[in-house]
């Protein structure tokens, strides 16, 4: 494929698809003073329950009969060149599944805990009020974002400490189903998060 059209598939994220489907990412343990390379993804923890609150992982975010290849197969990628006029309308479609990415209604209300990439979105230089998790080193920042069933809008109770950017985390609390239109992607959750803790296997 060209530059100038992988160029133009970053912007609305389609480069990252290989990141979200963790086909050329890798799963890392997390230590103390891990450095993540762009597309890390933390271990997947065995399923367990963690005093009221249960473990889950962004596969569970996905409907199990949604298709995310469903929006690549049906447009021609491959007839795409340099300059067409029909790459930013391919763009506008995909950005526009990705941003419609369903959600699945059982988890609406449930108690659960799990781990992601925190990227802030308010704070300031000692607490951080607000951010996402998301399932990969980079997500928002370094690369698009992924669909936003693959987002998850954080909420605190309590300002959370300010660690290194992208840090890994464990958030526990209660999952909404609410969608969030934010600067750094869009998200198809919310957690009203009761602990926030660093991320340890």
């Amino acid at each position: 494929m060209k530059t100038k059209l992988l160029m133009m598939l970053a912007v609305v994220g389609l480069a990252a698809v290989p990141l979200w489907f963790g086909l050329a990412s890798t799963d890392v343990q997390a230590q103390a003073g891990k450095d993540y390379a762009v597309g890390d993804r933390l271990a997947k923890p065995a399923p367990k329950t963690a005093g009221s609150f249960r473990t889950i992982t962004f596969d569970d975010l996905m409907p199990a009969d949604w298709d995310p290849n469903a929006i690549f197969k049906q447009l021609d990628m491959e007839s795409l060149k340099d300059n067409d006029p029909r790459a930013m309308e391919v763009m506008a479609k995909i950005k526009q599944a990705w941003e419609a990415a369903p959600v699945v209604p059982a988890l609406n209300g449930q108690k659960i805990r799990m781990a992601g990439f925190l990227v802030r979105l308010e704070g300031d230089d000692k607490h951080i009020r607000e951010f996402l998790l998301v399932p990969y080193f980079g997500a928002c920042i370094h690369v698009p974002p992924p669909p936003a069933n693959q987002v998850v809008h954080v909420i605190p109770d309590q300002p959370v400490p300010v660690g290194p950017d992208m840090g890994a985390v464990w958030v526990s609390g209660t999952m909404r189903l609410a969608a969030a239109k934010t600067d750094l992607g869009d998200a198809g959750y919310r957690i009203a998060a009761v602990k926030v803790e660093p991320y340890l296997e």
